[in-house]
């Protein structure tokens, strides 16, 4: 299910916007998940750029370098209609960096521009990062204004679905039906194969965590849950739910969790399996739940709610909001938004 299809948690929408107006209205900045080693034969660049996706500066810089792209090393994919700041690690195992003052990059309204640098031992690996620090700009904004601070009042205090964002499903949102394509048999590059795989998994938890939201039960346990703890993949249970662990709820040291589908059967049990057995007895669940079978992989779980952290707001105009928050990684900003109502991007991201 793509996002805009996707229940609201928090009742109707509050508000109608505007959003990527110019790069400026979408910042991003990565935040580190480890500090430099200070050393070694990885050059670690912490670049700006804007109007430029990740891939596009990975390959700006392996130019830069006289190195291949399999040099370049990156934690998290960037948009291209944001201003983003991430880091790229460049492989260089003679120690000798070219003029880094060569490096920025303008181009019409693209810009790369080099903040910081030093050395590390290793290659940047993907997912090397403890989360992303979102500002982010909303205009033309339609709504009332004490109606729209208490929906995020609200979302400070409860968080928010943790749905996979409309990226994971594509530009046009034909990942999905593309994925049930190749599991029948269509030939597609290695690199599309991963693309679509991730989509017909995320397609199948948003299902299950739509249907605990319209249930209202997406932050609240169910019998034979199983439990995430915060900022870790570590799961455990089911078991007994009694006080102790209605704290740790209550506090977010803990979530509830849906599957990342693969081979076996889910951890749950109880009312927790059923609810997820029903979410996912279509004929095209079941056809994904087989596609994914057959690639190998295994039963994971994904935390159902996500609380955006340090979360601001402020009016600039009478019509411009501008929200500042953190997420963890592998979340989506856009599902934040979701929750406040129809947020238009007027330019693409990419």
């Amino acid at each position: 299910m793509s996002e805009p299809t996707l229940p609201r948690a928090h009742g109707d929408a509050v508000l109608s916007a505007n959003m990527r107006t110019t790069p400026e209205d979408f910042v991003v900045e990565e935040i580190p998940g480890f500090e430099p080693t200070g050393a070694g034969e990885h050059l670690l660049l912490t670049v700006e750029k804007r109007g430029m996706n990740t891939g596009f500066a990975a390959k700006h810089i392996a130019q830069w370098a006289g190195v291949g792209e399999v040099a370049i090393g990156y934690a998290g994919l960037k948009d291209r209609h944001a201003v983003t700041r991430q880091r790229f690690s460049v492989h260089l195992p003679k120690k000798v960096a070219p003029d880094l003052s060569t490096l920025d990059f303008v181009q019409g309204e693209e810009r790369l521009t080099v903040v910081e640098h030093t050395w590390h031992a290793k290659k940047l690996p993907r997912g090397a990062l403890a989360g992303n620090r979102f500002v982010l700009t909303l205009r033309a904004v339609r709504g009332e204004r004490d109606a729209i601070g208490q929906r995020l009042a609200a979302i400070a205090e409860r968080g928010v679905p943790n749905y996979f964002g409309e990226q994971r499903f594509g530009r046009d949102g034909d990942n999905v039906a593309n994925a049930r394509a190749m599991f029948n048999g269509r030939r597609v590059r290695r690199e599309q194969r991963t693309l679509l795989i991730s989509a017909a998994r995320s397609e199948l938890f948003n299902r299950v965590l739509a249907q605990r939201v319209q249930r209202g039960c997406w932050d609240t346990p169910l019998d034979g849950e199983v439990w995430m703890l915060d900022g870790s993949r570590s799961v455990f249970g089911p078991e007994p739910f009694d006080d102790a662990l209605a704290l740790r709820l209550a506090s977010f040291d803990i979530h509830p969790t849906g599957p990342l589908w693969g081979r076996g059967e889910p951890r749950t049990t109880g009312e927790a399996a059923q609810l997820e057995a029903e979410a996912l007895s279509g004929e095209e669940a079941l056809a994904l739940r087989a596609g994914l079978e057959a690639e190998g992989l295994k039963q994971e779980r994904r935390a159902l709610r996500l609380k955006p952290a340090e979360l601001a707001w402020s009016w600039r105009e009478d019509d411009v909001l501008e929200l500042a928050f953190a997420l963890p990684p592998g979340t989506y900003a856009t599902v934040v938004l979701a929750e406040l109502g129809l947020v238009t991007s007027v330019g693409r991201a990419g």
